[in-house]
């Protein structure tokens, strides 16, 4: 093993318990701060104690909902991006790369143009991002074996095509709607769904996943190194494909186009020297969740009592941090 290949072993061990530490930092930095203070003791006395007060009805009805949503949402979304960035073999890959969120986008703003309710839009947004996924790999497969790069230049086209629906809906929106549409476009926990769906497709997903890291470590190397150490790689990539497109129309259902965290979390990570899967997987989860989580805090505390897109922080976050990795892996290379 090379001295720097070592280094980031090593750094890694240190790394790993520092990132499952910071889930709960962020869940209970969360339920501290917002437009209303509280102590350690109010929170304690909440989850805890008294249930009447205000402090428990700010904390068991509004923070902490909200916060388990964005650490479903960020997990989601950062587990999605792990898997997308090893199925394309392409470091640029996020979850919405394959048009998963504009069909999902596609039913959420029809479901508020109709005027239709908050349970008609999560369900008709989830329709819409499993519409994409089934569109995207029929016509990705077509009549023969799909490749990476056919599903990639497939998912692009699909999701130009819904992003020229998104415009015409947009377009022909009454101007009452448009605030809430494009809240939902930029991504907002404001109105998400209670967490435990979220919660319990991540836990799934997660599972799902690990008994699968040894051959993503493998299939990391190459197809046809994969295939020569008997990896099954077609169905492997179907696997794949099929994960990573239910963790992310779950997660543009709850908190909608949330974007950077699936395309920076893996990054960071293996920058950190977590390149092994069976590490590498629960980390982006824990980092992914708690990112979500500090960028939501911030969102709604900044300017309260007014309330900022999610998805806006993650951009101010996400942008100069990926231009720094990128950086660093330039300097690497």
């Amino acid at each position: 093993m090379l001295p720097a290949q070592r280094k980031y072993k090593m750094m890694s061990r240190f790394i790993l318990p520092l990132i499952f530490l910071l889930a709960p930092l962020s869940l209970l930095l969360a339920l501290l701060i917002g437009s209303v203070s509280l102590d350690n003791s109010a929170v304690w006395d909440a989850l805890w104690g008294d249930k009447t007060g205000l402090a428990a009805v700010v904390v068991l009805d509004l923070r902490l909902p909200r916060a388990l949503a964005a650490f479903a949402t960020g997990g989601l979304l950062a587990l999605a991006g792990t898997l997308m960035q090893v199925l394309l073999r392409n470091p640029l890959a996020d979850p919405y790369i394959l048009g998963v969120s504009g069909g999902a986008a596609v039913g959420a703003l029809l479901s508020m143009l109709l005027g239709l309710g908050s349970g008609w839009l999560m369900g008709n947004a989830f329709a819409g991002a499993l519409l994409s996924v089934l569109l995207v790999f029929g016509l990705a497969h077509g009549r023969g074996v799909w490749t990476a790069t056919r599903l990639l230049l497939t998912g692009v086209v699909v999701a130009a095509g819904w992003g020229a629906v998104i415009s015409f809906v947009l377009a022909i929106s009454p101007e009452r709607n448009l605030h809430s549409m494009l809240f939902w476009l930029m991504g907002d926990l404001g109105h998400a769904p209670p967490p435990l769906t979220g919660l319990l497709v991540l836990v799934l997903g997660l599972l799902a996943c690990l008994p699968l890291a040894r051959d993503l470590n493998v299939l990391t190397r190459g197809e046809l190194a994969a295939s020569a150490l008997g990896v099954p790689v077609p169905r492997l990539r179907l696997m794949l494909y099929v994960i990573a497109s239910l963790l992310t129309a779950t997660a543009v259902t709850i908190a909608g186009s949330v974007g950077f965290v699936g395309l920076v979390i893996p990054h960071l990570l293996r920058l950190l020297g977590i390149t092994d899967h069976r590490r590498l997987l629960p980390a982006a989860v824990f980092s992914g969740g708690s990112l979500l989580v500090l960028a939501d805090t911030v969102a709604r505390s900044a300017l309260a009592p007014q309330q900022l897109p999610v998805g806006v922080i993650t951009a101010f976050l996400g942008v100069p941090l990926f231009l720094y990795l990128l950086h660093r892996r330039g300097a690497r290379v």
